[in-house]
């Protein structure tokens, strides 16, 4: 499984972890040194149209991307009706790290720098991956993200840490001004995006989310590994 990946071309996958198998879109631009890993969030998955307008924004800047499932398709079935597993933030975080670690031993993406893009309840999962992977994941970006939920690991992340939240999305930005705090990473920032509501679904709210994407993994997922 997880077969190898022609450069410059979009593939789908099928990333195995224990007894499950984690289908994904990996998208790799010729002579890029980065990718960039989307954890969506809950009630999500990889068909997301807003992480999917991100991730081809970040391709059209040089960068590959890898959209993927944080749960099988029963699990989905399953969570439409409890909603209890996209809650589990450390379930979600352990799937991240084992996707990064099938990154990390693929010939086509071993060599690449690796950020994530957390949405929601992903950026959580994000963050606590980062932490598991420290001295792997090189940035981490937030949209509209929960990354309170991430409490415990947030003084041991050390990625640079970009948080961008709606300017009318009132309490999610109180929580991340309140993980701001609590990160002790050396590059960390909180933009506020004017107008913009939880899902960004105000006219060019989501492009400005791409643009401050685009500069944060480009700063940092550039640089030779």
């Amino acid at each position: 499984m997880g077969e190898l990946v022609s450069k410059g071309k979009s593939s789908e996958i099928q990333i195995p972890i224990d007894s499950i198998i984690l289908e994904g879109n990996l998208t790799i631009p010729e002579g890029t040194k980065g990718i960039v890993v989307f954890a969506h969030g809950s009630g999500s998955s990889r068909f997301s149209p807003r992480n999917r307008y991100v991730a081809q924004e970040l391709q059209k800047e040089g960068l590959g991307t890898l959209l993927f499932d944080l749960l099988t398709a029963e699990e989905e079935r399953i969570d439409m009706i409890t909603a209890h597993l996209r809650f589990d933030i450390d379930m979600l975080a352990n799937r991240l790290v084992n996707v990064t670690n099938w990154l990390l031993s693929n010939p086509d993406t071993k060599n690449l720098n690796i950020g994530y893009f957390g949405a929601s309840t992903g950026a959580a999962a994000a963050l606590i991956a980062a932490k598991e992977h420290a001295n792997i994941i090189k940035a981490v970006v937030s949209r509209g993200g929960r990354p309170d939920l991430a409490e415990k690991a947030l003084p041991d992340v050390k990625a640079p840490t970009l948080l961008i939240v709606g300017g009318e999305d009132y309490q999610v930005i109180e929580m991340n001004q309140w993980a701001l705090d609590r990160l002790k990473a050396e590059q960390k920032e909180l933009k506020i995006v004017p107008g913009a509501t939880h899902l960004f679904e105000e006219p060019g709210t989501l492009e400005q989310v791409a643009n401050l994407s685009g500069e944060w993994f480009k700063r940092h997922l550039r640089e030779e590994k």
